[in-house]
């Protein structure tokens, strides 16, 4: 038993010197870009739509090989079942690569028509599901009134929320197993 714990212990030893001797491979850890970096890196980059849920990145940068060097290739998932959402980013080493890929819009990959646009710059600060009014401060429960904006953006009327009582349903209970 001790012979199998000195084993292990110089196992781990020479496991931490090679870490500590070569650099891990590839990138270490998210990298930090600035908004000029991450603008340059969008202006070489494209979207691709309507891509098979089967797809690896091996294949979509085979896909796109012809248009020049492929830096990246991402897939997007969903974050909680880990499936792809069905399309995918693919950024380019040059910008004139991003040209000659529009060619390959509705292309068919693995027996879908892709769309292929150029990746747009996301601004912060800028949501897509903003509409220009707060929306949560027209949702009072109850409350009897609204305004005319509230009625018309969300179809609020002016008549009170919650169960209202007709017919014969007045004198029952509001429990019903089925």
């Amino acid at each position: 038993m001790e012979e199998e714990a000195e084993k292990l212990k110089e196992l781990q030893n020479e496991v931490e010197k090679q870490m500590n001797m070569s650099p891990p491979p590839g990138n270490a850890g998210p990298v930090i870009m600035s908004l000029e970096e991450k603008m340059e890196a969008d202006a070489r980059s494209i979207y691709v739509g309507n891509v098979d849920y089967g797809a690896t990145a091996e294949e979509l940068e085979a896909h796109f090989h012809g248009c020049g060097s492929v830096n990246r290739v991402t897939i997007l998932c969903d974050k909680y079942s880990g499936h792809p959402k069905g399309f995918a980013y693919i950024e380019f080493s040059e910008k004139e690569s991003v040209r000659t890929s529009m060619a390959l819009d509705e292309s068919l990959f693995r027996g879908r028509q892709i769309k292929v646009i150029p990746k747009r710059t996301n601004r912060p600060g800028i949501s897509t599901t903003d509409r220009g009014f707060p929306r949560a401060r027209y949702r009072g429960r109850g409350s009897g009134y609204t305004t005319s904006r509230a009625r018309f953006y969300s179809g609020f009327s002016s008549r009170p929320r919650g169960r209202s009582y007709r017919g014969r349903a007045r004198a029952t209970s509001w429990y019903s197993p089925y």
